[in-house]
């Protein structure tokens, strides 16, 4: 990614109050142009409600955002225009056909029905939906539908794709074929801001990515730097040990987690480290693994569930 490319949007000190709750706590980001940028966090992290600003959808409660070069709170209509949003809900209207649901949508941008129709009917191959162009919603599954509101947000050709958990629900075939889909629109030239609870959704479709808890940004970054910088380049799960082990794992100094029921060892030396555990004590079970993203998400955000 180039670090002198343009920033299609720009936040700074950004604030989102509802009544008391601070649901976005003043943080700042860009987004190049070109580049899928991704948001992560657990649920009430913020990421909703800044992509909902970001649309025009809620309005900025603090700070400056820009979008396209245009401040949000003067030119939403003309962000509008320029800009796709898949959002995480189905809001698509079941009286129509998946063809016509595509076509309804273009009516909102002025575009020609000629036109739209041409524009409709490449966006369902695109997203393989051509056989369903007659179908009703109760007609089609949750993976298509899925399908149809990223299709529907492309319908207007936007130079900037907001999709806020664009593959939630969705099996692994049909989360697939969204992330091809997404590769292709990078691919040419479409700047994407991404939010999503898959973990490797983000490490495999972002340059870059925040980590957000409570509306603050916690880290900034691309995903394999995060995990470099984070948690290194191996992890270490062991079941059972018992205490023994634990002042083992102490005294030797590893960086490590003690959970309810293993200990997790973040390493450079995770081959090391394994056949030492291994040759010492007896155990339940060892595991030696590539340390990801999820490493990086619940060391900096916590393990406990949140409603």
């Amino acid at each position: 990614m180039n670090a002198f490319a343009e920033p299609v949007i720009q936040a700074r000190g950004l604030v989102k109050h509802y009544g008391e709750v601070r649901a976005v706590d003043g943080i700042d980001f860009d987004v190049l142009r070109g580049e899928c940028f991704g948001m992560l966090g657990p649920n009430g992290a913020g990421k909703t409600t800044t992509v909902k600003m970001l649309y025009g959808y809620t309005l900025v409660g603090g700070g400056s955002l820009s979008v396209l070069g245009m401040d949000v709170a003067t030119s939403a209509r003309a962000i509008k225009a320029r800009t796709g949003v898949s959002q995480q809900e189905d809001n698509l209207d079941p009286d129509f056909t998946v063809r016509v649901n595509l076509m309804v949508h273009a009516r909102y941008f002025g575009i020609p029905k000629s036109v739209a129709g041409k524009r409709a009917d490449e966006l369902l191959g695109f997203m393989g939906l051509s056989e369903k162009a007659a179908a009703r919603m109760s007609e089609i599954s949750g993976g298509m539908k899925r399908r149809l509101i990223v299709a529907r947000a492309l319908v207007n050709a936007p130079e900037l794709l907001l999709l806020d958990e664009p593959t939630i629900g969705l099996d692994p075939q049909s989360r697939q074929q969204v992330w091809t889909r997404i590769r292709q629109l990078r691919k040419a030239g479409t700047t994407i801001l991404l939010t999503t609870h898959y973990l490797e959704e983000a490490a495999q479709l972002c340059d870059r990515l925040v980590i957000m808890d409570r509306g603050r940004i916690l880290v900034e970054g691309a995903p394999g730097a995060l995990v470099a910088e984070h948690i290194g380049r191996d992890v270490v799960e062991v079941w059972g040990g018992g205490d023994d082990l634990l002042a083992h794992v102490r005294a030797r100094d590893w960086r490590h987690e003690k959970l309810s029921d293993r200990i997790v060892i973040a390493t450079e030396h995770g081959e090391e480290i394994h056949q030492d555990i291994a040759g010492r004590f007896p155990m339940d079970q060892v595991i030696l693994r590539h340390a990801n993203l999820e490493d990086v998400f619940l060391k900096l955000t916590g393990r406990g569930l949140r409603e």
